[in-house]
């Protein structure tokens, strides 16, 4: 599993350890806690659960929590396969995949931890789409599609080539996103640069004028500089990406619930228990040191509640 270092959310994790020293918010009751937590999954969940890994290693140094990135899907086959404590996903289990961990004996639960504005970007040098309709987006992404430069998909867009980025079959953004635009989980063109790395997508899109690719909104609001999100028209006028936005309801069809799964054997662990508390109460603290859209009240009160109701079950 490839381990990821903090280099988009650095900054903001380190202003937010210097608060963290003069108080934790883990409610933990203090206790101390050692050991490994193995995370890995969704490209999109990466960064806000690396920002909470750093965060909770400073107050219980004697951890050691990892977060990879193989996917929402790569991420479930490593969960059901008992490899990993906690996946990440950016959509929900699937049945083969719950029957997969079925097989295997692996019970779980599934946490909303943070909220997500799906951005499609391009370069930003592209003058001319400041916003698309989900037809044209089916238009560029739907199987089978020739479209290969911007004045096909509108008469007064230029000539520019449509170089295109975006997730691979493994992610869950791809199977959000294709769902939402194409009608179909799965179904896209498939002549495309394709990957799990959401930063591949960063670095493609931002070097070519003709350049499009979709991804989470953190990655928007960590690269202002490289790319430009544009607005999504659904039938009712143009949104654009934003946490008031997607929380609001209003950005659609693109606006979702990201997740944390979280094996009960993996809770029986103390650090894993622990972690996975700390990852909901200080929810506020490690969505706002990542860049990520908040829960709402109700979102976090359910969330809380179902973490409590596993701890109940685990300790029994």
């Amino acid at each position: 599993m490839t381990t990821l270092h903090l280099t988009r959310t650095a900054v903001a994790v380190a202003a937010a350890l210097a608060l963290t020293a003069c108080g934790s918010n883990d409610n933990t009751g203090g206790r101390t806690v050692s050991g490994p937590v193995v995370i890995d999954g969704s490209s999109t969940v990466e960064p806000l659960s690396s920002a909470a890994a750093e965060l909770f290693m400073s107050e219980h140094p004697d951890t050691t929590v990892t977060v990879g990135t193989s996917g929402t899907g790569g991420g479930f086959e490593k969960f059901c396969a008992g490899e990993t404590d906690i996946s990440d996903a950016s959509r929900p289990i699937e049945a083969d995949e719950i029957a997969v961990c079925e097989q295997h004996g692996i019970a779980y639960s599934q946490l909303t931890v943070a909220n997500d504005a799906l951005s499609v970007v391009v370069n930003p040098a592209n003058d001319w789409a400041d916003c698309l309709t989900v037809a044209q987006l089916n238009k560029i992404w739907a199987p089978g599609s020739t479209v290969t430069t911007w004045n096909q998909l509108d008469p007064s867009f230029p000539t520019e080539p449509l170089q295109l980025f975006g997730p691979g079959t493994d992610s869950g953004t791809f199977d959000y996103f294709t769902q939402a635009v194409n009608g179909s989980e799965g179904a896209s063109r498939t002549d495309y640069s394709a990957t799990e790395d959401d930063n591949v997508t960063v670095a493609g899109v931002s070097a070519g004028r003709g350049a499009l690719g979709y991804f989470g909104y953190s990655y928007v609001e960590a690269n202002p500089d490289k790319v430009k999100a544009v607005g999504i028209d659904s039938g009712t006028g143009c949104v654009a990406p934003s946490a008031e936005s997607a929380r609001e309801g209003r950005y659609t069809p693109l606006a979702r619930e990201l997740f944390v799964y979280v094996s009960d054997a993996a809770l029986a662990k103390p650090q894993v228990a622990t972690f996975a508390d700390f990852y909901l109460r200080s929810n506020t603290k490690i969505v706002d040191a990542a860049g990520f859209i908040p829960l709402t009240d109700a979102q976090l009160q359910v969330a809380l509640s179902e973490l409590d109701a596993l701890n109940q079950k685990v300790s029994n």
